[in-house]
């Protein structure tokens, strides 16, 4: 009997060893970088904007569960949109009218400057390879828009730039011991240009 102890205690201390040094090497730093395509919703605007866009992240895995990064996303194109908003959202007076309450109905370009968000992250496992995360964080995006030109006033590029919180989830899938791609979705609600983005990297893990 003491036999059988012996060796079932031995064998929870073997597998607990294995379980931790699979711990360490799930953590530490971690690299990625790929595509992006965005769909942005500013006020005023019927429909959703779509562009393309290149991202970059970094990241600390922190615990086998648990972890922090930060990313930068950057257009690529410029998406079209029609538009009716008040002059005062542009801060522009058209029609030099002395007022700002016109309404400028018109089609334009949008590009994102950039996207920057810093998150917490949590994995879980599902199978040796493949996992599921989610992430949750802050953002702030920066924009550009051409009003187009109207009358005697010439087109006018304006910039706006807005932050707010930032939730995201998805899959990842171990290529190697190294590699990882991984493909994520994650909602930004910023001020008044909600955005969804969708986003495949591919990451190595230090």
């Amino acid at each position: 009997m003491k036999t059988i102890i012996a060796g079932a205690a031995i064998s929870a201390l073997t597998l607990t060893g294995v379980a931790n040094a699979q711990a360490v090497e799930d953590t530490g730093p971690y690299i990625q970088g790929g595509y992006s395509y965005l769909e942005m919703e500013p006020d005023g605007i019927d429909d959703g904007v779509g562009t393309s866009a290149i991202t970059a992240r970094g990241g600390w895995q922190i615990t086998p569960m648990f972890g922090i990064e930060a990313d930068i996303t950057t257009g690529i194109d410029d998406g079209e949109f029609d538009y009716n908003v008040d002059e005062d959202n542009f801060e522009i007076d058209r029609n030099n009218d002395g007022d700002l309450d016109d309404i400028i109905a018109e089609s334009s370009d949008i590009g994102l400057n950039y996207l920057l968000g810093a998150y917490g992250t949590m994995q879980v496992p599902v199978t040796d390879r493949f996992g599921v995360h989610a992430r949750a964080g802050v953002a702030y995006v920066d924009l550009d828009a051409t009003v187009p030109l109207i009358g005697d006033v010439a087109a006018v590029n304006v910039e706006d730039s807005a932050s707010g919180p930032a939730v995201g989830a998805g899959i990842t899938y171990d290529v190697t011991e190294s590699l990882e791609l991984r493909g994520d979705y994650t909602y930004y609600s910023l001020e008044d240009t909600d955005t969804h983005a969708g986003a495949v990297v591919l990451g190595y893990k230090f």
